[in-house]
C-alpha cells in the first residue's frame, strides 16, 4: 500500500475474525516495526507476545476494573484520567459501571496479543523535573507500537493501541516476570478485521496549527 494510505486508514480494530496469524507474518511485522526512532537510538523496547491462555484470562479482571472507572468518567462528562482536571466520579459511580465479557475478549482473545514495554534505565525523560505528568519518555516507545500498528495495516490486519494496563502495572509485572526498570507501555490485540474503514474522520490542519505562537495566525492554504 502508498505510505499515506496507511496513514489514512490504520483504524482501531477491535473486532478480529478468529483467523490464526503466522509466526512468519508476526516477524515479518516486528521485523519492520524495529526501525522506529528511539532517544539515543538505544532502542528501549521490549516485546512480549502473549499466548498462555492462563496469563491472557487473568488479564480480564486487571482490565476490568480500569475500564469501569474510564467509563464512569465519561458518563460524568469528564476526559478520563487527565491530570488537570481533578475527577469527582465516587467509588460508587465506578462500581456500578459494568464491563462485559464480550468487551474483554477484544483484548484477551485477539488472534495476536503484544505487550508493550520500555526500559526506563536508557529513556531520556527530559520533562522528569517539571510539575507535570512526563509525557516525553513516550518519544521513546511510541513510535515503535505506531510502527507495528502501521506493518500490520499494511499485512491486512488491524489493532488498537491500548494503555489500560498501565494503571495495573505491579499486577502485571508480577503476571510476567517483568524487570522493574521496564514500564508497561501498551497492550496491542492484533488480527484480520471484522471489517476494514477505509476513511477516518480527523480534525483539519487549520483546527491543531498556527503560526509563531499558540495563539497565532492559523496556518491554513
Amino acid at each position: 500500500m502508498n505510505l499515506y494510505d496507511v496513514m489514512r486508514t490504520t483504524f482501531a480494530a477491535r473486532e478480529h475474525l478468529p483467523e490464526p496469524i503466522s509466526d512468519e507474518t508476526i516477524y515479518r511485522i516486528l521485523e519492520n516495526a524495529r526501525f522506529a526512532p528511539s532517544g539515543g537510538n538505544r532502542q528501549g523496547w521490549h516485546v512480549i507476545i502473549v499466548r498462555d491462555p492462563e496469563k491472557r484470562k487473568a488479564l480480564g479482571p486487571l482490565i476490568s476494573p480500569v475500564m469501569q472507572r474510564y467509563r464512569a468518567m465519561v458518563a460524568a462528562g469528564e476526559n478520563p484520567y487527565n491530570t488537570i482536571e481533578a475527577t469527582k466520579v465516587s467509588g460508587d459511580d465506578v462500581s456500578k459501571m459494568r464491563v462485559s465479557d464480550a468487551f474483554l475478549d477484544q483484548f484477551t482473545a485477539a488472534p495476536v496479543l503484544l505487550l508493550i514495554l520500555v526500559d526506563l534505565s536508557v529513556v531520556a525523560s527530559m520533562d522528569s523535573e517539571l510539575d507535570r505528568v512526563g509525557v516525553i519518555s513516550g518519544a521513546s516507545i511510541y513510535p515503535f507500537v505506531w510502527n507495528i500498528l502501521l506493518a500490520a495495516r499494511n499485512e491486512g490486519l488491524g489493532g488498537t493501541l491500548t494503555t489500560f494496563l498501565a494503571a495495573q502495572e505491579p499486577e502485571v509485572k508480577k503476571l510476567f516476570g517483568i524487570p522493574d526498570h521496564f514500564a508497561v507501555s501498551a497492550l496491542l490485540p492484533i488480527g484480520k478485521p471484522v471489517k476494514q474503514l477505509t476513511r477516518l474522520r480527523r480534525k483539519p490542519v487549520n483546527e491543531f496549527t498556527t503560526i509563531d505562537d499558540f495563539n497565532g495566525e492559523v496556518f491554513s492554504l
